[in-house]
């Protein structure tokens, strides 16, 4: 006699949705009804549009400071670097510092991945946090003096989120199986990979438009806002292949550092050129 036949749930239209905002952010969102491949790599594909989400979360509270207020521009960027660590429960930052120890450690491999591991910050991972820490708040402060803080950040909160389905596409392996790094990873197929990149270049032009607006900056700067994303976007990538070379392929704490080191490096080319 055959067993009572098992009952497969199926994905809901907003499972993707919820394990985004679930995952990258600590918006209370309903718990996916079904975590898989197939979930992970709608959510995945859809990244990008968690930073146009953390940018309207954190960077209209600070243009409104900004523009009606009287305040420091230091201060607020402060504050809006601490609300982003809050909202996304500091994990791309334990990520990067993780990513950093594992590097400085000078091992490969199973080595490497287990200085990762410990639950302790080694001396490489506390440098590189303040280095990045120090880079996004004075980056920002001198944005947001400019009056383009808002445009600005956007741009690289959308940006850096667009790496996420590149570091889960086909090109990529987990380092290691098990956990929610290991589902991502490969989840994001070409197609879906084409379309991320096209919804990331819509978002960065919708956002970099602000930029050309008047009481924002001139548009010809627009370009160099777009060039910021794309040079940042670049340094996300050489970390993601530096750590795969040295890891064996990809995990969650790697996926936290291509996030951050893009957000940093875009934001600070901003502040540069824009």
């Amino acid at each position: 006699m055959s067993g009572p036949a098992t009952r497969v749930v199926k994905p809901a239209l907003f499972d993707p949705f919820r394990l985004l905002f679930g995952t990258l952010t600590v918006l209370p969102v309903q718990p996916p009804r079904v975590v898989n491949r197939l979930v992970a790599g709608r959510a995945m594909t859809l990244a990008p549009v968690a930073g146009i989400v953390l940018a309207l979360l954190v960077g209209v509270p600070m243009q409104l400071a900004w523009r009606w207020g009287h305040g420091s521009s230091a201060l607020l960027a402060v504050l809006v670097v601490g609300a982003l660590a809050v909202l996304t429960r500091a994990m791309h930052l334990d990520g990067l510092a993780d990513v950093a120890d594992g590097l400085g450690s000078g091992r490969r491999g199973d080595d490497a991945l287990a200085v990762m591991k410990k639950s302790d910050i080694g001396p490489f991972g506390v440098a590189t946090l303040v280095i990045v820490l120090l880079v996004q708040v004075i980056a920002l402060s001198d944005l947001i003096g400019t009056g383009r803080g808002f445009p600005a950040l956007l741009v690289a909160l959308v940006a850096s989120r667009g790496m996420l389905p590149v570091l889960c596409g086909p090109r990529f392996r987990a380092a290691r199986p098990g956990g929610l790094g290991a589902t991502v990873s490969s989840s994001v197929s070409r197609r879906q990979l084409v379309l991320a990149i096209v919804l990331e270049i819509g978002l960065v032009l919708a956002a970099t438009g602000l930029l050309g607006l008047p009481g924002w900056m001139d548009p010809p700067r627009v370009e160099a806002a777009l060039l910021a994303a794309l040079v940042g976007s670049a340094c996300g990538h050489l970390i993601a292949l530096r750590a795969v070379s040295r890891f064996g392929g990809t995990t969650g704490d790697v996926y936290g550092a291509v996030v951050e080191t893009t957000f940093t490096a875009t934001l600070a080319l901003a502040a540069f050129f824009i």
